[in-house]
């Protein structure tokens, strides 16, 4: 399914959240507008590394952020490896990759405009990069 989030359209699996197509949409327009921080929507997190990544990334909290050296510690993998996986993420924002960034830039992103959007969204979160 796509969602409109600030002015980007942004792809999302909607099967892999158990939820309507209308409850997703309503909880991202709630974090657009300043009203949610963190999504209620169970998702099914795939087997393997790229499940464990996902669910590194959904624990960390709206407004801060993680290197991908950081994650990739957590997990005892390299940080390139945390890179790949998040560009895997088939629900951005909902998993939000876009807190995982490099030590020295904003890293990659694959939702909306890429970068441009992944910037937005961390000012939108209040994180100062």
């Amino acid at each position: 399914m796509n969602v409109e989030l600030f002015d980007q359209t942004v792809e999302l699996d909607a099967s892999c959240i158990e939820a309507s197509e209308s409850e997703i949409e309503a909880q991202i327009a709630e974090y657009a507008a300043g009203q949610r921080r963190e999504f209620d929507l169970p998702v099914a997190l795939p087997d393997g590394f790229t499940g464990e990544v996902m669910a590194a990334m959904a624990a960390i909290p709206y407004g801060e952020t993680r290197t991908y050296g950081e994650l990739a510690r957590e997990l005892d993998t390299a940080p390139i490896a945390i890179g790949n996986a998040c560009g895997r993420n088939p629900v951005p924002l909902v998993v939000p990759c876009h807190r995982v960034v490099g030590v020295d830039s904003l890293g990659g992103y694959s939702a909306g405009d890429g970068l441009p959007m992944k910037e937005r969204l961390l000012e939108h979160e209040g994180v100062s990069r």
